[in-house]
């Protein structure tokens, strides 16, 4: 059975080092390292920001690995945190959405972490 395009694999050796982008074109941080959280599914890249702290970035919220890799808009990202609860902005009672790289809730109508 031959893999179509969007079923390639891309080894963990291509991965460390990348750069990642956010669907907006901001530069997110560099891949430091592949990483599995025990008893639980899924692929987590380990991501080093400009001010050199380390976050999660999920596998389901990357859109596309090329010479970069592009995350998912944010509104389409899954988040296990934001699908187990979800929260409401204190501010403009809008629903919150979970930034697994910075670890903080945001509202997009306020355009604020909360």
């Amino acid at each position: 059975m031959s893999r179509t395009q969007k079923e390639k694999s891309v080894p963990k050796e291509k991965l460390i080092g990348m750069k990642i982008i956010d669907s907006e074109g901001n530069l997110v941080g560099t891949v430091k390292d592949v990483a599995f959280t025990v008893g639980k599914l899924g692929i987590f890249l380990s991501v080093e920001n400009k001010s050199g702290e380390t976050g999660e970035i999920m596998w389901e919220d990357i859109q596309a690995v090329g010479d970069f890799i592009i995350l998912k808009p944010a509104k389409q990202a899954s988040s296990e945190t934001e699908q187990e609860t979800q929260k409401a902005c204190p501010t403009c009672k809008g629903p919150l959405s979970y930034i697994q790289q910075y670890q903080r809730w945001y509202c997009y109508k306020c355009k604020k972490y909360v």
